[in-house]
């Protein structure tokens, strides 16, 4: 969902904010990692103590840098490897915090054992998820697919628990981990037949 905006996000809101950047010298790679770093420690400060709304905000106001970084290096011509690396892998670790966060929220705030496993679940299977495309495409295939992008899972989660906190309906947050926890596996099952559909029909070495 938010790479569906990317576009109007990197063109129009955040373009000061890349050019501000780029004019202090700060780095792409800075950039990604203190979006990690608020990301992370609005999940895993905030929530655990029960107060999900303000720790959606927080980490709301460091999300952008996923946009940010990106457009820095396309504006500065920096083409080398290691940013888009870098940004992957903080990636999985600031939406590992995410889950995590909520883990601890329903064990110590609201003790509801079915709630965490389900946070854990979303946290092991949005992993699984990006791990199943990396790998297939560092083997030569095509592993772009299936229902839960990692985009859609992060906005789908802050916005279902801002509102679920602020409206006091903890089920839109609740409804929103079980289909979280279904597309996610949905996923992995689809990349794994996608990869799988295109190594069978490869020619072998012996053909």
């Amino acid at each position: 969902m938010l790479d569906r905006f990317k576009g109007f996000w990197q063109g129009v809101m955040l373009a000061p904010f890349v050019r501000l950047f780029i004019k202090l010298g700060i780095s792409p790679d800075a950039v990604t990692l203190v979006g990690t770093l608020g990301v992370s420690a609005g999940a895993l400060i905030f929530f655990p103590q029960g107060m999900l709304w303000q720790g959606v905000v927080f980490i709301t106001a460091f999300v952008f840098s996923d946009l940010i970084d990106g457009q820095m290096a396309r504006t500065m011509g920096r083409t080398d490897k290691f940013g888009a690396f870098l940004d992957s892998t903080l990636d999985r670790i600031a939406d590992g915090a995410l889950f995590a966060g909520l883990a601890l929220f329903f064990a110590w705030q609201v003790e509801d054992r079915l709630y965490l496993v389900l946070s854990l679940v979303c946290l092991v299977m949005g992993g699984v998820t990006s791990y199943a495309r990396s790998r297939g495409e560092g083997l030569g295939f095509n592993a772009k697919t299936g229902i839960a992008e990692r985009a859609d899972r992060l906005v789908a989660i802050l916005v279902m628990t801002f509102f679920g906190d602020v409206l006091d309906v903890p089920f839109l947050y609740e409804l929103t981990l079980w289909v979280l926890a279904v597309a996610s596996t949905i996923t992995v099952i689809q990349r794994v037949m996608l990869v799988r559909r295109q190594a069978l029909a490869a020619p072998t070495a012996d053909g």
